[in-house]
């Protein structure tokens, strides 16, 4: 896997992944894009959130939407690397077992999520879920 970052301008900066698709980060605390750190908290949900909704889809639950609210604690020293990190899973559908979600999150933090796994090794990742009924 290969990736480039080039500088565009001031502390903005463009990301292009192997497959030609871009991502603008700004190390400017964010002010015209995500920072580095708001995209590592972006990756983890997004990586996260697939393995969640496939789980529960070969599990045959009727998944209309999930929706993962990430919260990061970060060191106040030099590198203000991340502590804690918590994900907040919040699952839409019709009749979804509280069993297979939390087997689906699980799963995710612990075997299948390589950005979770990654950061394991240096942060706390605790995660938790509610299950929202749809009408449909």
């Amino acid at each position: 896997m290969e990736a480039k970052v080039t500088w565009v301008n001031n502390e903005l900066f463009m990301g292009t992944s192997e497959t030609g698709h871009c991502v603008v980060m700004d190390a400017n605390g964010g002010k015209l894009a995500p920072s580095p750190m708001e995209n590592v908290l972006i990756s983890l949900g997004g990586c996260s959130s697939v393995d969640v909704v496939s789980i529960l889809e070969k599990a045959r639950q009727k998944v209309t939407g999930c929706e993962v609210i990430l919260n990061g604690t970060r060191v106040d020293t030099v590198p203000r690397l991340f502590s804690d990190i918590h994900l907040h899973f919040v699952i839409t559908g019709k009749g979804v077992s509280e069993k297979h979600v939390e087997r689906a999150v699980s799963l995710s933090a612990d075997k299948y999520c390589s950005v979770a796994l990654m950061l394991n090794k240096a942060v706390t990742i605790t995660h938790d879920f509610e299950i929202v009924e749809s009408a449909q």
